[in-house]
């Protein structure tokens, strides 16, 4: 078994910054609208009852996550509102007002709770909601930051990642990389695995594993490569968090490819031309995304062939997905969680969580099913 730790201390962590930042929008320039799917009648096949539900605030034009540590949830709106609820009774344990506007959810690992303000400043709340520290980073940050190690990770749109003592907020390490011409101007979603090292997207299609020490890169590899005569057309970035089942990692780029690997190494098994920014779900032998149409695909793990393809929800907005048991759990625009079969792609059920659209990954912990939605509902549902 490799230590991660000893080839984190091995790892390399500087690369030089640059480029031009451009928003989602201009990828898609002026593409029609395309009219949602109608819905399919789904008579359940089992039940998502309700166990209790709050609201934490809207995020409005945001993509907040909640965040999970221990037996409670941590969740914030966009006007600065951050809360600590307990996960099996819905009690507010505490609930705090951030200074300023927020751009994103929280991270914590249940003794320090970050998150960063549209200005660029980084609040951390101790346990009981009581603030610590803060610091401006000097960037605007759309991805949730993670806590983990006793480090506060954040990673700015200038494509720098800060590690911050939890405790103090004295700047532990810089990770600069370079960019391409273009990337998205969007949330790059960050995966702690234990207290040692993240797995995150880039920009160029690459997706690589950080040392949560000292921001030493472990390894990096590319999923897909540009292709394309315009800067807009070659845009492949490696956006939406990788997902992680075993020793088998899976990484999906917008405009570019899906596919798996050896976490520890980063080499790819295989590859599949593909586009998402929803990002992948895993089981032990299926991997789970859905592309810009809304068409959820499941591929093997062990080689790339696909499985099945669900069409149902064309158009629908559908938000990143979770693979819990033998189900595939996705929102959409219109509020609704969608509960599909890993097995097969069939529909086996459907609740309407909220009338606002539902882009954070539904939370399966503790035998519960969380959800947030962009209007600030937040809920626990136990399957039935």
């Amino acid at each position: 078994m490799v230590d991660f730790k000893r080839v984190a201390k091995l790892a390399s962590a500087t690369l030089i910054l640059g480029s031009v930042v451009v928003a989602l929008a201009a990828c898609s320039g002026g593409s029609r609208v395309r009219k949602p799917a109608e819905l399919v009648p789904v008579t359940n096949q089992f039940e998502l009852a309700p166990v209790w539900s709050t609201s934490v605030g809207s995020s409005e034009s945001f993509n907040f996550h909640m965040a999970v540590a221990g037996d409670s949830v941590y969740a914030a709106s966009h006007r600065g509102n951050l809360v600590k609820i307990d996960m099996m009774t819905g009690n507010k344990v505490w609930e705090t007002s951030v200074p300023d506007r927020l751009s994103i959810g929280p991270g914590s690992d249940g003794r320090t709770t970050a998150v960063v303000t549209t200005k660029g400043t980084v609040y951390a709340y101790d346990d009981t909601g009581k603030p610590i520290w803060n610091v401006n980073v000097g960037s605007e940050v759309l991805s949730e930051p993670v806590v983990a190690g006793g480090v506060v990770i954040i990673r700015a749109l200038d494509n720098r990642f800060i590690g911050f003592d939890a405790l103090t907020g004295k700047r532990k390490w810089t990770y600069q990389r370079q960019q391409s011409a273009l990337s998205l101007r969007v949330g790059y979603g960050m995966l702690a695995i234990g207290n040692e090292v993240i797995v995150t997207g880039f920009s160029g299609g690459r997706f690589g594993m950080i040392a949560i020490a000292n921001g030493g890169l472990v390894w990096e590899t590319p999923v897909s490569f540009p292709k394309g005569f315009s800067e807009i057309e070659r845009l492949n970035d490696v956006t939406a968090k990788p997902s992680m089942e075993g020793e088998i990692i899976c990484a999906v780029s917008y405009q570019g490819r899906i596919g798996c690997g050896q976490a520890r190494t980063g080499n790819l098994l295989w590859f599949k031309d593909y586009s998402s920014f929803t990002g992948t779900a895993q089981s032990p032998d299926l991997v789970f995304s859905s592309n810009e149409r809304s068409t959820i695909t499941a591929f093997a793990v062990k080689d790339g062939s696909q499985a099945w393809e669900n069409t149902q929800l064309a158009f629908r907005g559908v938000g990143e997905p979770t693979a819990v048991g033998k189900v595939l759990l996705v929102g959409d625009a219109q509020g609704y969680v969608h509960a599909l079969s890993q097995a097969n792609g069939e529909m086996l059920a459907r609740i309407r969580h909220d009338s606002s659209p539902i882009t954070a990954a539904p939370i399966a912990v503790n035998g519960l099913i969380l959800v947030q939605s962009q209007g600030g509902k937040l809920a626990a549902y136990s399957p039935k």
